[in-house]
């Protein structure tokens, strides 16, 4: 099982460094086989000793230049980051990333062998026009996308679902990932308001590998116990 969190803006360098340590000592005493990701904002990045993946949740699509305010693959691999989160729905509402510069950043990175946690979702308006649209509206989303790609999982996040208290259904996350199997046949992640409250019923869903965690990671206490649950 995947159990990643990502930080968005939240945590610093400092507080990060103690949020690493602490979980090294909660996996040193609790041994567990799950693969475990974590994704810090871009100014608490450093070279932590930790077994769980750092990688980042953004990043520019070339090895440097005059990209202001951005950062590239030259600043990654000096903390050796092969591992990137891309198409994240808050960067294609807020930051208005279009298919096109998603793609763009996924075949960059993927030429340079980072492995690389996709996500797609739909809105509350898609949601309600039933099933088979929210397919054609997620299968949109892999235009440009190598579905193929050895070091591809995918993150599933129903935009309704995150950050606004309503969760999907069971039946919901169930009937999408098994949808999306059918497309994908790569690691699936649940993302949308996982939580230790749900988290077992989430995890025990056919179709679910496992789960990309926002406010819930934020706290080491609460993600450890949806990694232990």
């Amino acid at each position: 099982m995947i159990f990643a969190g990502n930080f968005k803006t939240n945590h610093t360098r400092v507080s990060t460094k103690r949020y690493i340590e602490d979980l090294n000592k909660k996996i040193e005493y609790a041994p567990t086989e799950h693969s475990i990701y974590i994704f810090p904002p871009l100014m608490a990045i450093d070279n932590y000793e930790t077994s769980a993946t750092i990688g980042v949740q953004n990043a520019y699509p070339a090895e440097n230049g005059a990209f202001t305010g951005e950062i590239g693959l030259e600043q990654l691999e000096e903390f050796k980051i092969k591992t990137i989160l891309i198409g994240h729905s808050e960067r294609r509402e807020h930051l208005r990333e279009s298919q096109d510069i998603v793609s763009s950043k996924f075949n960059f990175f993927k030429e340079n062998g980072f492995e690389i946690i996709y996500c797609i979702g739909e809105p509350l308006e898609i949601r309600d026009m039933g099933d088979d649209e929210v397919m054609r509206y997620l299968s949109a989303q892999f235009e440009g996308i190598d579905i193929n790609y050895e070091n591809l999982i995918i993150a599933y996040e129903p935009i309704w679902a995150i950050g606004t208290g309503r969760s999907a259904t069971v039946e919901e996350i169930s009937s999408t990932h098994k949808s999306l199997k059918e497309i994908v046949n790569k690691p699936l992640l649940y993302g949308g308001s996982a939580k230790p409250s749900n988290i077992q019923d989430i995890i025990a869903i056919d179709g679910v590998d496992g789960v990309l965690v926002g406010s819930a990671s934020l706290s080491v206490n609460s993600f450890y116990e949806m990694i232990n649950s």
